[in-house]
């Protein structure tokens, strides 16, 4: 009898008994994929899709809806952790010694993609408004990914600084961008005047400006209960009351996070452990937030990319290629380096669907080419990216014999 009640909680996937072992499964399953990523040539985010594919939906279907609905927010808090640690990068020392090649790096990187994508897609006949948008959506690449394969590899050179602070201003012009072709696109249909102009400077501007409120008081703040060293408790507190004012305000997560993090690493001459304390827990969420990604795919989507997804992710890219080419030749950049930075920006998930879904509320004519074409390329660019990315990050230090663990 105990046994059969026993049974009847776990099958029934609404009780905490299924809610309780699924997410410790995955914990302890996605420890082996991490480990299994050691020993292959797939990075750990790849791994954790794939995995996450196989329990999902489209595979044994083994997880709960009540964790499936809790994705939204598992990659709220991973991104804003993500973005926090990225923001902790960047000093003014390394931004010194580097902002010629990551300014450079990070627009042509950006503007590139958004060009050639969108030139593409109106070339082979799709309607200028939805061929901008999708321009301005390919421009951004995927922070957490990118950030989980540089913590993977145990590199510390230049190479990999530099990637992390392009791919923070990269995510900040994809949005500028994106506000761009928002108001070019509404203009177009006759819809708005300034009013998306106004919005790009609300996004970034009070991004930005929340961040710095949190942050400046946090650096003086923090690291005081005892000495030198803030508590996790710390970290985390200021991160989640930091994303959920953005969310509130309705300014981007990500930006706010980065910005607090580079103004307390800036600032705080007495600490800089909450980043240490942050990283401790984060490699928790990734590994949820991949997995639990890979569950929420769809491989119907992909499946109907047809001719124009296909041109999407042949010019995204094609425009990450040759723009981070273009500006790390600008920047002067060594050959190896020029050769890899490209591939290794080209994981593509979080920021671009959000921005598929405000255009395709924005613009509902367009919503069905819009989400399908964004959301099954980022299946593509989730599962390969990552691959290319730590490829790149070994090819680059490994030459340079800087820091190799």
């Amino acid at each position: 009898m105990k046994q059969q009640v026993i049974w009847m909680l776990v099958a029934n996937e609404h009780s905490p008994v299924a809610f309780l072992l699924t997410i410790g499964g995955i914990l302890l399953l996605g420890l082996f994929t991490s480990t299994l990523a050691e020993r292959t040539f797939l990075p750990r985010a790849t791994l954790l899709l794939l995995f996450g594919v196989l329990i999902g939906g489209q595979g044994l279907n083994l997880i709960p809806s009540p964790v499936t609905t809790q994705f939204e927010i598992i990659a709220d808090m991973t991104l804003l952790m993500v973005g926090f640690l990225i923001g902790g990068k960047l000093t003014i020392h390394s931004l010194r010694q580097n902002m010629g090649e990551v300014l450079w790096l990070s627009v042509a990187a950006s503007v590139v993609p958004a060009l050639l994508v969108g030139l593409l897609l109106f070339v082979f006949s799709l309607p200028l408004p939805v061929a901008m948008l999708l321009g301005c959506i390919a421009a951004a690449t995927d922070a957490t990914a990118v950030l989980d394969v540089v913590s993977e590899s145990g590199y510390k050179g230049k190479f990999s600084r530099a990637l992390l602070s392009i791919v923070a201003l990269d995510d900040i012009w994809a949005l500028v961008l994106f506000a761009f072709g928002m108001a070019v696109v509404s203009s177009l249909n006759g819809e708005a005047h300034n009013g998306f102009f106004a919005e790009v400077g609300w996004e970034l501007g009070g991004s930005m400006v929340l961040g710095m409120m949190i942050g400046i008081p946090a650096a003086y703040i923090t690291g005081r209960v005892k000495d030198g060293e803030p508590m996790l408790a710390e970290a985390l507190g200021l991160v989640f009351i930091c994303g959920g004012l953005a969310i509130w305000f309705e300014v981007s997560h990500l930006i706010a996070a980065m910005t607090m993090g580079a103004v307390i690493v800036n600032l705080a001459r007495h600490h800089d452990y909450p980043f240490h304390a942050i990283e401790g827990i984060e490699s928790l969420f990734i590994m949820l937030f991949f997995v639990l990604a890979g569950a929420s795919l769809e491989f119907d989507a992909l499946m109907s990319i047809g001719w124009l997804g296909t041109l999407y992710v042949l010019g995204r890219s094609a425009g990450k290629l040759l723009g981070a080419t273009m500006g790390a030749r600008l920047a002067g950049m060594d050959s190896l380096s020029r050769r890899w930075t490209g591939p290794a920006l080209l994981p593509q998930a979080g920021v671009a669907i959000g921005m598929a879904l405000v255009a395709a509320n924005q613009f509902p004519q367009y919503r069905q080419t819009i989400l399908t074409l964004v959301i099954s390329s980022t299946i593509l660019f989730e599962i390969i990216g990552p691959v290319f990315t730590r490829l790149a990050i070994r090819r680059v230090e490994k030459n340079e014999g800087d820091n190799a663990p």
